[in-house]
């Protein structure tokens, strides 16, 4: 059987990582880049096999793994050291990263120029649609509206029970500490709770934007299966 590692990295590491990898004997396999619709940055994936290790886990126990370098967050002008004086066989799939992301890897032992890809646009896989873009600007609205809200509601809490506060103290009452803890753990409590409906709302707006740029088919099994979870869980919380 088949398991997938994933390490995520930082732009510094990699090649630290990648070094490390090629002295254990590991294999490249494949490199891959992803846009991420939701913010625009860049994702890449690093693949690797250690053939050897792999033999002696598949005759011991049937399983084997396959490692994966991961860099999250890439902003599309960074600089990204090519992993090509390691494994040469990486400049197909970093000259394609160039090409159709448009990222910037940097001393490739084997670079195209940006001409490794016959293309009608510059860099293709950076370009998004209309309806991916209008989801996108929704997302970041519902998501400035939402900390919106919670800051105000927060404010307006501690506003309230500071309030409170002074008017116990006002008038000298023995009881003013009882008096006050209440309404302050209650706007403690409120906050808490226009907090975590800020980031439901987030995240649901998150999820309409990645759905947005999927196929229709998979679009509806993923409402499906969220559909059901959402049942599940609500009848553990009624169980």
């Amino acid at each position: 059987m088949q398991k997938a590692i994933y390490t995520t990295v930082g732009i510094d590491e990699l090649l630290p990582h990648v070094q490390a990898l090629k002295g254990a004997g590991a294999r490249f396999v494949q490199m891959h880049a992803e846009r991420c619709v939701d913010d625009g940055s860049y994702r890449l994936v690093y693949t690797f096999i250690n053939v050897r290790a792999a033999l002696d886990h598949i005759a011991q126990d049937g399983s084997y793994a396959i490692e994966n370098l991961v860099i999250e967050g890439i902003d599309q002008y960074q600089e990204i050291p090519s992993i090509s004086s390691y494994y040469p066989a990486v400049f197909p799939f970093e000259n394609e990263a160039h090409d159709l992301f448009g990222l910037a890897i940097t001393d490739m032992q084997i670079d195209f120029k940006g001409f490794f890809y016959q293309v009608s646009t510059a860099e293709p896989m950076s370009v998004i649609t209309p309806e991916v873009k209008a989801a996108r600007e929704k997302a970041m609205k519902v998501r400035a509206a939402a900390e919106a809200k919670a800051r105000k509601a927060a404010a307006e809490k501690a506003a309230a029970a500071a309030a409170t506060a002074g008017e116990g103290a006002a008038d000298g009452s023995g009881t003013a500490d009882a008096a006050t803890a209440q309404p302050a753990a209650a706007a403690g409590s409120d906050a808490q709770h226009d907090e975590a409906a800020a980031k439901a709302a987030l995240k649901a707006a998150e999820m309409e934007a990645k759905l947005a740029a999927m196929d229709p088919e998979k679009v509806a099994r993923v409402r499906a299966a969220l559909a059901a979870k959402a049942a599940r869980d609500k009848q553990k919380k009624e169980a």
